[in-house]
């Protein structure tokens, strides 16, 4: 099979520039196209050179129609609104779309879902090995602990990060829910401050901080009576999300149309 061909959205920023990085470091890709916001100052740069490579040839563009007619599929970390205008032309394009953006509301989630009986889609709120054996993990432990065990998630990231809680915090409380077998939009607690009164059992709290440059912080803790246990992974580079991403995308090139996840990329969907 001939190497797949990808496109990048939101090159210009940190985590496109860490996509272009890991196309040009892996076997089995290359890069099709660079796709930045209409009215960046980047467009018409040079992707390579934007993330500290050798000069490509691929300049960034607004114009994804166009790019993608010889494309394989598209790796899209950007923001709710450029995600779903990415959708419906991935689709009607019949490339694999590979979806790392959080902070997507229900509705943008439902077009997302709309597209999957004709298009290929991964997506996932971390794209990193160790996470998603960590929501594996966490799925098992709130299976195995009774409600006397109360369920905290903290999460860090960089100053710059815009939605809270992270895309991965909500990924291991829908992992932490899905084993307690409830719902996580009805046992969610987030954001306390004030008289709160006591703690609602069942409830799976969020806590979320942000300073400086870290890349990525979760821990899930279970605390029961008179013992509490601490589940946590720490991202030290972002270029782990994004060789994620790139694993996800030739592991879709040729699937089925529907809706996959990460647990499916690394086989721990019956987990």
């Amino acid at each position: 099979m001939s190497d797949m061909r990808l496109i990048v959205a939101g090159a210009g920023g940190r985590m496109g520039r860490a996509l272009t990085r890991a196309i040009a470091e892996s076997k089995g890709a290359v890069l099709a196209g660079a796709l930045e916001a209409p009215g960046s100052e980047l467009l018409g740069k040079d992707a390579g050179v934007l993330a500290g490579l050798p000069a490509n040839g691929i300049k960034l563009s607004a114009d994804l129609w166009a790019m993608s007619e010889d494309a394989d599929g598209i790796l899209d970390f950007t923001v709710p609104a450029a995600t779903i205008a990415n959708v419906a032309i991935a689709a009607e394009r019949g490339i694999v779309h590979v979806i790392g953006t959080t902070g997507l509301s229900g509705s943008d989630n439902a077009v997302i879902r709309s597209v999957t009986n004709r298009a290929v889609v991964v997506q996932s709120g971390n794209m990193s090995l160790g996470v998603n054996l960590l929501a594996a993990v966490v799925k098992r432990v709130a299976k195995a602990l009774d409600q006397s065990f109360d369920i905290e998630i903290v999460e860090t990231h960089h100053r710059m990060k815009v939605d809270a809680p992270s895309g991965t915090a909500l990924m291991l409380g829908q992992a932490a829910a899905s084993g307690r077998g409830v719902t996580l939009d009805e046992h969610s607690e987030r954001g306390r401050d004030g008289i709160t009164g006591a703690r609602r059992p069942g409830n799976i709290g969020f806590a979320s901080l942000r300073g400086g440059t870290v890349a990525g912080d979760h821990s899930v803790s279970f605390l029961g009576p008179f013992e509490r246990l601490t589940l946590s992974h720490q991202a030290e580079d972002r270029m782990l999300f994004a060789h994620g991403a790139l694993k996800a995308a030739l592991w879709a090139h040729g699937k089925q149309p529907g809706h996959y996840s990460m647990a499916d990329v690394l086989g721990l969907a019956d987990i």
